[in-house]
């Protein structure tokens, strides 16, 4: 089971998406209000496999938030899902670490079919990640250790 935070000020969008994620029966999302109620969640619960979020919310945007979820997780995938076409929120947004980039004008339909396979390939690239890195400790201890 994938489990997704989603993070959007407007409720209905929440509802939305929770609904059509929910429906391909292998993700479990969670969703929350804003950024700051994220932050607060991920430093107490802390593991999902990935993050999406709204561009514009009050206080704090999702690039904003974005970048003080890398400070204490760089590795976890983070999607920007947004109303915003403005090139420079799409450049900011993937310079700073968002794994994906899409616009809520598409059709629902299409929009949310290409969120869920965005989610199942950054999480499938996570955890292929993860297996190279603990494959190459595996080998360097295994070197290190053949004088033995």
């Amino acid at each position: 089971m994938i489990r997704v935070l989603t993070v959007d000020d407007d409720h209905s969008m929440l509802d939305i998406t929770k609904i059509f994620l929910e429906k391909s029966g292998d993700m479990e999302v969670e969703c929350l209000g804003s950024a700051k109620e994220a932050l607060k969640k991920l430093k107490e619960d802390g593991h999902y496999d990935v993050i999406v979020s709204d561009y514009a919310m009050p206080k704090m945007n999702g690039i904003s938030f974005l970048k003080k979820v890398r400070v204490f997780n760089p590795d976890i995938p983070f999607i920007i899902l947004t109303g915003k076409s403005r090139e420079e929120v799409v450049i900011d947004a993937l310079n700073n670490g968002a794994n994906y980039y899409l616009q809520k004008d598409a059709n629902p339909k299409m929009l949310y079919a290409e969120l869920a396979h965005h989610i199942r390939e950054a999480t499938d690239k996570e955890k292929l990640r993860r297996a190279v890195l603990e494959s190459e400790k595996k080998y360097r201890t295994l070197f290190e250790n053949m004088n033995e």
